[in-house]
């Protein structure tokens, strides 16, 4: 009996530990929608709409429209298995389709293994060394995919740095990598500021930058984020706070990062290089699609900018000038990459309570395309 009572003492005391953990992650997260004050109205009102984008020659995007077969992908892979992984969703509750896109080419989908074993390395955004632990990913999309032969991970940057700083960092993995990974072509993914962070790379270092095959905006924070205006390195160094955080202290210039007169500023005086083709992956989630937690911050970007957006980023601000445009997933910007609820059933219930998306498949889909459009174009190149 007092080993079952110590036994329940320890759950007891486990889970309340686990409990206070995620108030803390809540209180902190709750805090960064709050950073900024606005107006009470949209500045555009949300719809199914997709102006100012235009696939019409001399657009400002200048973006070619890859979302009928990226489709024909995404829904081959998903119903032939996508029910047997996590957050299952059906084809068309997870790719939004607008009245301009384009029928279905009819290519027949082929879903085997990798013919280029694509090297696939992921940067992810802020503040992730900073909830890493508390996370506890399980890197169930990179061991997805490699069951096709795709080789995929992630590259570890500093949480709450700036671009030119991880850009290092970035430059550091893609050097590493060129002793180990010499046949694989690379592709480099960026969710959020971690896109940034690749362009800093491929900017700073352009020998390095020639073994780039590709580069993929997840839900990249292409023009930046017009959050990022009203917080400060102090509230950013909040995320430090996080249970068991990782985050560098040393420098907390993400913010500069993000604020869109200095991303302008940016792709004003650089240029990416023209040799590595570009993809971009939209989050473009419907507003019931939201979770609980980011409901705050997808108002609070309505009042500044657009309706249309995913609680960080505008729609037509992840969208890389010059690239091939995927599609637009329905889930909000952490449901695009951030598994919270899969591994805290509290937290899901308390702020992430819209968080299931099928990452696997879409990560398999990407690198399909990605794969595909290579081949059909001759445009391969592999790290020397």
């Amino acid at each position: 009996m007092s080993n079952s009572l110590t036994a329940t003492g320890h759950n007891l005391i486990n889970g309340a530990g686990e409990i206070a953990r995620t108030l803390r992650c809540v209180a902190l997260f709750a805090i960064l929608p709050l950073l900024i004050s606005c107006s009470s109205q949209p500045q555009v009102p949300f719809s199914y709409t997709i102006e100012p984008l235009s696939f019409e020659p001399g657009n400002q995007y200048n973006i070619t429209d890859g979302r009928a077969r990226f489709r024909e992908i995404f829904c081959a892979a998903n119903e032939d298995h996508g029910a047997l992984l996590p957050d299952f969703r059906a084809c068309e509750e997870a790719l939004v389709r607008f009245d301009d896109e384009p029928a279905a080419t009819g290519t027949p989908v082929e879903l085997g293994t990798s013919s280029l074993n694509l090297l696939a390395k992921m940067v992810p955004g802020l503040g992730y060394s900073c909830v890493k632990p508390w996370l506890d990913h399980d890197n169930s999309a990179p061991r997805h995919v490699a069951e096709f032969g795709y080789d995929a991970g992630f590259i570890q940057v500093e949480g709450i740095a700036s671009s030119d700083t991880n850009g290092e960092l970035i430059a550091q993995s893609v050097q590493s990598l060129s002793r180990n990974d010499d046949s694989k072509p690379l592709v480099l993914v960026g969710y959020s500021k971690g896109l940034p962070d690749i362009f800093s790379f491929l900017t700073n270092h352009p020998d390095l930058a020639r073994q780039v095959t590709a580069v993929v905006s997840y839900s990249g924070a292409v023009w930046g984020s017009a959050l990022a205006e009203g917080a400060n390195e102090k509230q950013l160094r909040w995320l430090t706070r996080v249970p068991g955080a990782e985050c560098e202290k040393k420098d907390s210039k993400a913010l500069e990062t993000l604020m869109p007169a200095n991303r302008k500023q940016w792709f004003a005086t650089q240029t990416l290089p023209e040799h590595i083709r570009y993809y971009s992956v939209v989050s473009f989630p419907d507003p019931d699609n939201i979770s609980n937690g980011l409901k705050g911050s997808h108002r609070k970007l309505g009042q500044l900018r657009d309706a249309r957006n995913d609680s960080q980023l505008v729609f037509y601000d992840q969208i890389i000038p010059g690239s091939t445009l995927l599609g637009f997933f329905n889930a909000d910007h952490w449901a695009m990459s951030i598994p919270i609820a899969r591994q805290h059933r509290l937290s899901q219930a308390l702020f992430a309570d819209k968080n299931d998306f099928p990452r696997e498949i879409a990560l398999e889909a990407i690198l399909r395309f990605v794969e595909e459009d290579l081949l059909t174009r001759n445009d391969v190149s592999t790290v020397p």
